[in-house]
């Protein structure tokens, strides 16, 4: 919706409703980068971040994840819950929200990739966005067709993706840094423990390195799942309880992998595709609501309050009817004979 439409409904007290209807249903947001102004593209500037922390705060009981995952599990989540989840674990959630965590006291999750912070590798994601912005970039780096690019890289095996991204740059003449450049930086270990010790920030694993696990057979999945884990441990001298399917929308791992991530002994893994979390919903599969520089404050609220969540229901609503008056009126032709032409004085 546009923005104007989202405000005019907003003075109208529909968010405040949508907000009241759905408060028994827990929300989870996922952010991934962070800057000191707008850039343009995915990191949220600081600004914009402290708008959205504040709003938070006066609407919503916000919680680490492992709790949000208890309170389901005990059937009574509260109402009003919201979890606020950060994914990879680059270094500017140290620099930028850690900061407004300790000033608004909120608490957060933080999901990274444990040889990225061991900095053996950087996340290969970020390789092709730094590759997008280098001179004469491949046509397939263009702005209009990265989205399918992506797509494409992450229906493939990390070995074949990996030689894939490197053909991509040798065909344009770039070296990929063996390590990341500063805006895609890790945190170190050290910034990790103090963030962990300060009791607002839950560290959570986001793998070894950053795979599809669809791509991965079990085994191979089943040793990045517990493996991040058992490192993030051995470093951190804390339980590590939750987790995050990276990417994540359904078509990004398998049953199989669930039951992996189970077996791991985390109290609950965050999925990507959109959504609150209703009744029912398994604390392995929990769905978030993902927020970028996009994400105006106008289009924040109406995501976080639920409005595009009874939106998108109605529109489901929408199409069912119309789906089923189709099928009704197919079964009418199907069943009954067409009505025989009437004669006219011409035809007899």
């Amino acid at each position: 919706m546009k923005t104007q439409v989202l405000q005019a409904l907003r003075v109208c007290g529909i968010f405040a409703l949508a907000r009241a209807l759905s408060a028994g249903r827990p929300r989870i947001l996922v952010y991934h980068n962070f800057s000191a102004c707008s850039e343009g593209e995915s990191p949220v500037p600081v600004a914009c971040l402290r708008n959205q922390l504040e709003y938070l705060r006066r609407h919503f009981h916000v919680v680490k994840l492992s709790e949000l995952c208890r309170q389901l599990a005990a059937g009574r989540p509260a109402r009003k819950l919201l979890a606020l989840t950060v994914d990879d674990g680059r270094r500017n959630f140290y620099e930028f929200l850690f900061p407004l965590l300790k000033e608004l006291q909120l608490p957060a999750t933080f999901f990274v990739v444990s040889s990225f912070i061991s900095k053996r590798d950087w996340l290969w994601t970020d390789k092709v966005l730094w590759l997008s912005r280098q001179p004469n970039p491949s046509k397939e780096l263009d702005s209009g067709k990265l989205p399918g690019f992506f797509a494409m890289l992450n229906n493939m095996p990390p070995e074949a993706r990996n030689a894939c991204i490197e053909s991509l740059a040798q065909g344009m003449g770039s070296t990929i840094p063996k390590h990341a450049p500063p805006q895609y930086a890790p945190c170190s270990w050290d910034e990790l423990r103090e963030m962990s010790d300060s009791n607002l920030v839950e560290i959570g694993s986001h793998t070894v390195t950053h795979p599809i696990l669809s791509t991965l057979r079990d085994h191979e999945s089943e040793h990045e799942i517990a493996k991040s884990r058992s490192q993030l441990e051995e470093q951190l001298g804390r339980s590590i309880e939750v987790f995050a399917i990276p990417n994540g929308t359904r078509e990004d791992y398998r049953p199989s992998q669930v039951k992996q991530i189970r077996k791991a002994g985390y109290v609950g893994a965050a999925a990507a595709w959109d959504g609150l979390v209703e009744p029912g919903t398994d604390p392995y599969q929990l769905p978030r609501i993902g927020i970028a520089s996009w994400t105006d404050q106008a289009r924040f609220t109406a995501r976080v309050d639920g409005v595009e969540h009874y939106r998108n229901q109605l529109r489901r609503a929408v199409r069912g009817i119309h789906t089923g008056n189709s099928r009704k009126a197919a079964a009418r032709n199907n069943c009954y004979p067409q009505a025989e032409p009437l004669l006219t004085s011409s035809s007899k």
